[in-house]
């Protein structure tokens, strides 16, 4: 927030254009510590399902208050549980990769407790599979009493989900574990 996104903000305002609406950084953490990727002015996910599993409050005020120029009076709720995302992808990604191939068990991944399945990347076939259609797919994310348990929960959705011709890094959490 020192390094760059105050500063940013404070040059922004400085040359007349005060920033008003979400504004997502992002960044690679390096030895030398984070660096400035590219800034969105949006929600990024999957960081975004990561908060809004957590918000407790309704969004919409909180949106329009940004719009109205009173963040100042607002007061967000949060749910005090961790919460963890995990993408999967297509196999390829983020290169060449095919697109169509059949995701199955989603009912029983996202009937699992404390766990939500975002689709990025889907859309439903002809004969009502569920098939991916994109490099970043899937955003299985999760909630527990830790990062730990939010991990586990995370990772046992994942091991429902059938589809061979799609992966998800296995580490996701480590720094926070």
């Amino acid at each position: 927030m020192a390094d760059i996104i105050r500063p940013t903000l404070a040059a922004m305002k400085a040359e007349g254009c005060p920033y008003k609406g979400v504004l997502y950084a992002g960044l690679m953490i390096t030895e030398e510590g984070p660096k400035l990727i590219e800034y969105n002015a949006r929600f990024g996910d999957p960081e975004c399902q990561v908060l809004m599993m957590r918000l407790a409050s309704d969004i919409v005020p909180a949106l329009m208050a940004c719009i109205d120029g009173r963040v100042a009076d607002m007061a967000l709720q949060w749910r005090k549980e961790a919460v963890l995302t995990v993408v999967m992808a297509t196999k390829g990604y983020p290169g060449t990769y095919e697109k169509g191939s059949v995701i199955k068990g989603l009912d029983a991944a996202s009937q699992m407790p404390d766990v939500e399945i975002f689709h990025a990347g889907t859309q439903r076939s002809r004969n009502g599979e569920i098939v991916a259609i994109g490099g970043r797919v899937l955003n299985i994310t999760a909630s527990g009493k830790t990062v730990a348990e939010a991990k586990e929960r995370a990772y046992a959705a994942i091991e429902k989900i059938q589809w061979p011709q799609g992966f998800c890094r296995s580490d996701i959490g480590w720094r926070a574990l």
